[in-house]
């Protein structure tokens, strides 16, 4: 898709990576984003996937930073960025393939929001950097269960 000013989103993570093709790799290759636009010669690519939007900038010891503390791995501590996607399981085959370890297991899980509960198959995993993505297939809402809690 090119392109183009609209299809801007109103939040967009812009996270530093420490090599750019490892992480497009990784991002593209596994996760499934391709490439909205880029600027190779800055070591910057701006990813979409299906409506989710992420930036991606090589960290250089030159270039000036927006770095609120020392960067070292694991990058993103405290942070998890939920990405809907289609479908979990291409994704988790192209990650076993690679040998891409999982943070977490595939789950289906169910959170309250208010009188219902929002469900998600989900699984987590770290990029290359320490990025930690959770990975959810929408199941939906139903009632609140009472398990007597």
């Amino acid at each position: 898709m090119p392109y183009s000013r609209n299809s801007l989103t109103k939040l967009v993570p812009e996270l530093y990576v420490t090599d750019i093709r490892t992480s497009l790799s990784f991002w593209c290759g596994l996760i499934g984003f391709s490439v909205l636009y880029d600027r190779p010669e800055e070591g910057f690519a701006y990813l979409n996937l299906d409506g989710a939007h992420v930036m991606l900038e090589q960290r250089t010891e030159t270039d000036r930073t927006w770095e609120t503390a020392p960067f070292s791995y694991p990058l993103g501590r405290g942070i998890n960025l939920q990405i809907k996607v289609p479908d979990t399981e291409p994704i988790l085959f192209r990650l076993a393939e690679a040998g891409i370890p999982l943070f977490m297991n595939l789950e289906e899980k169910w959170y309250r929001a208010d009188n219902v509960e929002l469900g998600q198959k989900q699984f987590l995993v770290m990029d290359p950097d320490g990025y930690l993505l959770r990975l959810i297939v929408d199941l939906g809402e139903r009632g609140i269960i009472d398990n007597g809690k």
